[in-house]
């Protein structure tokens, strides 16, 4: 059979929507703050442009260069290394917001823990491509394959940053199952977590309160559930078509962070039922394309490399949709595309390109 020749146009195409999407409602969620706080409402577009820009130029370059190439010890451990290093360094830099996440350089700040997931796709694609054999033997091939894994969720747990390490073990798992993992080892993992999370979430202030604060978030209107609220209200105000474009009120200073972490909210209340299904839809879309890329790539380092892309977009985009919905409780989870985040789009936009080059090369 005949090698496609042309990359999957759908996944390229939905890719390109949700990136104008997202550039369209950070300028709309950010505008009047940017002006508040920098005196120029293009703040923080302009910034976003520039991250999809170089994002889209290095998708472009990825979607053109064999997928193959990758799967070299050279660049596995090297990308490994670079990631755990930077991961390290941050633990000796100043604190941005009470947290050790940032590394800022010549005006720019960028998220090591964000070259954690595609470092781990990698990794994982790497040592399990010839090891579905052997996938039922835990000391040789489950072990060692969730290694880094938890070296790395550990590091970003400290700095701290629950939300980024639970998307990390949950692409692990991802690619684990699709490569034939026995289903107790799953659960074994499970029960394994269950202590460590308890003290990570129950002893710890400020993610008590959130789980309090899903739970009843008209306990402390004003308070713990400040956040909850205002993100239904954006929702439930929007109505089937929207208030409109720029039209939104919760984005001015109700909403936290209305340009990141609640972008979805704001898009709800302008755009409506209609436009947050589009962006459910587009997701979706993604998430069919990604999954038949993988179905029709017969090897398995390609198959991995497509499971594990696909499952970091899409749970990302399921945790940050459930979050806005009040469906699961308050996490940092940007929304894949449209979050403003320079070091979440560039590098979602590469791994995106390294997708694009498996479905060309798929069967």
């Amino acid at each position: 059979m005949a090698k496609r020749v042309s990359v999957d146009g759908w996944l390229f195409t939905v890719t390109l929507l949700l990136v104008f999407i997202g550039l369209v409602m950070v300028f709309s969620a950010s505008a009047v703050m940017a002006k508040e706080r920098y005196g120029s409402g293009y703040f923080f577009l302009l910034r976003q442009l520039g991250w999809a820009a170089a994002g889209l130029i290095a998708m472009v370059a990825a979607m053109k260069i064999d997928y193959r190439r990758y799967k070299h010890p050279a660049v596995v451990f090297t990308l490994l290394g670079i990631t755990t290093l930077m991961l390290i360094s941050v633990f000796f830099l100043d604190r941005s917001h009470n947290t050790h996440r940032w590394i800022h350089l010549a005006g720019f700040s960028f998220q090591p823990s964000e070259m954690a997931k595609p470092a781990l796709i990698l990794f994982l694609a790497y040592f399990l491509a010839d090891k579905t054999k052997a996938i039922t033997d835990w000391r040789s091939t489950i072990l060692p394959a969730a290694l880094p894994t938890l070296v790395f969720i550990g590091l970003i747990v400290f700095q701290p940053d629950l939300g980024t390490a639970i998307a990390c073990a949950a692409i692990t798992v991802c690619v684990l199952f699709v490569a034939g993992m026995d289903m107790r080892y799953l659960g074994y993992a499970f029960l394994a977590s269950l202590l460590p999370l308890y003290f990570l979430i129950w002893h710890v202030a400020y993610r008590r309160a959130r789980i309090l604060a899903f739970l009843n978030p008209y306990a402390d209107p004003q308070g713990k559930g400040f956040h909850i609220i205002q993100s239904l209200i954006a929702v439930s105000t929007g109505g089937v078509l929207g208030l409109g474009l720029m039209e939104g009120k919760q984005k001015l200073f109700y909403l936290p962070e209305p340009h990141t972490d609640f972008i979805f909210a704001v898009t709800a209340e302008e755009l409506g039922l209609l436009g947050s299904l589009t962006v459910v839809l587009l997701f979706s879309i993604f998430l069919w394309r990604g999954i038949r890329t993988a179905v029709k790539t017969r090897e398995n380092f390609g198959r991995f490399l497509a499971v594990g892309i696909t499952s970091m977009v899409v749970v990302q985009a399921f945790i940050n949709m459930s979050v806005v919905l009040g469906l699961m409780p308050t996490k940092g989870i940007p929304l894949p595309f449209i979050s403003y985040g320079g070091s979440s789009l560039f590098m979602t936009l590469a791994c995106v390109g390294v997708l694009l080059n498996v479905s060309k090369q798929a069967e």
